[in-house]
């Protein structure tokens, strides 16, 4: 059954030619939110939920275990249990993935994203009921559920978000599903304080929280038409494409959208089916397939996270109590926020490209001065108020690019035949690369102690020379254009 056909009428109160012209009118807001809050929100929500609560956490397992075998667990025989619960988000991350390009190609975007939302479920209920059944076992197996549905949503939303946005907004429709991550990992960090859910009786609630958003794209995304292109380019349904091209443009004028994805479809029946294969070996794809896996590597290997996890230490090294230690980790996560807010105002006008670099660049001359101030802190006493400032300046230059870039430039490297797969492609390799990072950074800093972040500068530096000499600037480029533009360089 088709529901969005006439639920438009009723959103989109701003049919007036200045809306028409800008692009953005409430049908397409409404799909975007749709899309964005129902699986970003899960992305963002996972990743921050589980640091508040974590104390408490390791002590209930240990209560559990005591409660069903009358013995105590020992120290690293917890810390294993729970460091198995929090990097078997990152396993379901490389599952989910790994799948987006089956899941996109035989479900449709939209299909696909209303069907990873019982991935959600299933984690969210495991995860809400683990305390009451007295199973930390059921703990881990909600934790790779949600990685599964984080997996697929990292790959499907900015898929989806890319299709159906005009030109001149792709960025910044793009940059949203980082916003929305951002939002939902500052919102975790809220609900995860002593005062509202991070209590020994209400974490499992804080955790359960996850099926809000899977409840609400539930609801909403119905509402909504599937990706146009996909419509056309993929089924080959040239009258519900224009359909539902006319739905999310809120007017009949989609006559130039339509032309260019009709060139598309042709330029299409003249090259083969993209496999695996010939993502590998075609030059032409190559080419792209290697920028987005390394602007997805730049992230990860940027440091964020590792930064994330120093900044509480680094904050009360400066002599802040824990309290107030996690004020300002939230103070950190609202200019993260902040600093998405603007990248996405921006970006159509300062480009891919130049925001990209800004951010790697920026960011390594910042890591290399907060070695230099962990290393000698306690020289000075001002050292270690300067890295606080550091971290917080950290955070605005990985928000400005690096952030939120990599996720939906994929989607703008490819065509529709091939951006499925491209998109599993370079989703897997960040999973991935969060899971080396996350395992690895421990044990490396407690061999090199603050100088670890030297080895981030080092890929920092190598990532913005590749962004320099090798990344195109795809701004206001039809999918076409890009296309054509790798092809003569493979030439």
């Amino acid at each position: 059954m088709v529901f969005w056909g006439g639920v438009g009428c009723m959103l989109d109160s701003k049919t007036g030619r200045e809306s028409a012209l800008k692009g953005l009118n409430g049908r397409l807001a409404f799909a975007i939110a749709a899309a964005a809050l129902g699986s970003a929100f899960q992305h963002g929500y996972n990743i921050g939920v589980v640091n508040s609560p974590g104390e408490l956490i390791r002590t209930w397992i240990n209560d559990s275990h005591y409660n069903r075998t009358g013995e105590s667990l020992s120290s690293p025989a917890v810390t294993l249990i729970w460091s198995w619960a929090v990097s078997v988000f990152c396993i379901g991350g490389i599952i989910g993935g790994s799948l987006t390009g089956i899941l996109a190609e035989r479900m449709g975007r939209k299909g696909a994203l209303l069907f990873n939302n019982v991935f959600a479920i299933i984690g969210g209920l495991l995860e809400a009921f683990t305390k009451t059944a007295n199973s930390y076992e059921m703990l881990i197996a909600g934790r790779l559920f949600i990685g599964i549905n984080c997996g697929l949503n990292g790959g499907l939303a900015p898929m989806y978000l890319s299709e159906i946005s005009p030109v001149h907004l792709r960025g910044a429709v793009g940059t949203v599903y980082q916003l929305v991550v951002t939002i939902s990992i500052l919102v975790s960090q809220i609900l995860g304080m002593e005062s509202l859910l991070g209590t020994p009786t209400l974490w499992p609630i804080l955790l359960g929280l996850t099926l809000v958003p899977a409840a609400y794209q539930l609801i909403a995304l119905p509402f909504c038409p599937e990706s146009p292109k996909y419509t056309l380019l993929n089924k080959g349904k040239e009258i519900e494409s224009q359909r539902a091209l006319t739905w999310l443009r809120g007017t009949l004028e989609v006559h130039d959208e339509m032309d260019e994805m009709r060139a598309e479809f042709e330029a299409m029946k003249l090259v083969p089916k993209t496999t695996l294969k010939e993502m590998l070996t075609n030059p032409s794809l190559r080419a792209p397939m290697n920028i987005a896996v390394m602007m997805m590597l730049a992230q990860q290997l940027s440091g964020i996270n590792a930064v994330m996890y120093f900044s509480t230490d680094i904050f009360m090294s400066a002599g802040l109590t824990a309290e107030t230690s996690q004020y300002a980790t939230l103070g950190m996560g609202g200019m993260n926020v902040l600093m998405t807010v603007v990248s996405l105002a921006i970006i159509e006008k300062a480009g891919r490209k130049t925001l990209m670099l800004i951010g790697l660049v920026g960011m390594m001359f910042d890591v290399i001065l907060l070695t230099v101030c962990l290393a000698l802190k306690d020289v000075a006493a001002w050292l270690a108020y300067f890295s606080i400032v550091l971290i917080i300046v950290y955070v605005v230059f990985f928000a400005t690019g690096p952030g939120s870039i990599p996720w939906f430039l994929v989607t703008e490297l490819f065509n529709s035949s091939a951006r499925p797969m491209a998109t599993a492609i370079a989703v897997t390799v960040n999973w991935v690369a969060n899971f080396i990072v996350g395992l690895g950074f421990l044990p490396i800093q407690e061999l090199l102690g603050p100088y670890v972040f030297i080895i981030f500068a080092g890929f920092l530096a190598f990532f913005s020379w590749f962004t320099w000499k090798k990344v195109p600037e795809t701004k206001n480029k039809t999918i076409e254009e890009i296309s054509a533009m790798f092809r003569q360089q493979s030439y």
